[in-house]
């Protein structure tokens, strides 16, 4: 059985991956409005990540036995002036998640719930290859995203991504 303190904090989490999802979804509105169909498209898949995360938690939860709750999700109250503005929040937005997720762990930890830290080591692995990429993107577009043929060049890099759902996902 789940300690009740883990099972608030992830019950709590799945709500936050939500919450990145609709943040990410509101990047790609930004993009869509200034043109950039790529970068839009890159969040858009960013966004179902997020979801699939909140899904995935929320499914160990419930077969843990857990009643999972949710609750509101905030409105994203960003506002952006130049075109980088949303990439700097996105790496930002994800070394928060890392800390939430870190926190977590370390509580499971500390209760010797090892069943919980090996369903939280994907997320682990995942949040360093999500923070990789966003400290990426927002390199590439301090390199390039002045020029407008290196903002041509990265919106159609960033548009050929494909969403991939997580084929193996953490372990329940």
């Amino acid at each position: 059985m789940i300690d009740k303190k883990i099972a608030a904090m992830l019950n709590e989490q799945v709500n936050k991956e939500m919450y990145s999802g609709y943040l990410y979804l509101d990047f790609a509105n930004y993009y869509a409005d200034e043109g950039l169909d790529g970068f839009a498209q890159w969040y858009e898949i960013q966004a179902q990540e997020e979801m699939d995360h909140a899904l995935m938690m929320r499914r160990y939860l419930i077969d843990n036995g857990i009643r999972v709750t949710f609750g509101p999700i905030a409105k994203p109250d960003k506002k952006f002036v130049k075109l980088g503005d949303p990439l700097e929040a996105g790496y930002e937005h994800e070394k928060y998640v890392t800390s939430l997720i870190t926190e977590i762990y370390n509580v499971a930890f500390e209760l010797k719930d090892y069943k919980t830290m090996q369903f939280l080591d994907w997320f682990i692995k995942e949040q360093g290859e999500e923070e990789k990429n966003a400290e990426d993107l927002l390199k590439k577009m301090k390199l390039f995203g002045s020029d407008a043929k290196g903002l041509y060049a990265l919106n159609q890099e960033l548009g050929a991504r494909v969403y991939v759902p997580s084929q193996t996902g953490p372990a329940k």
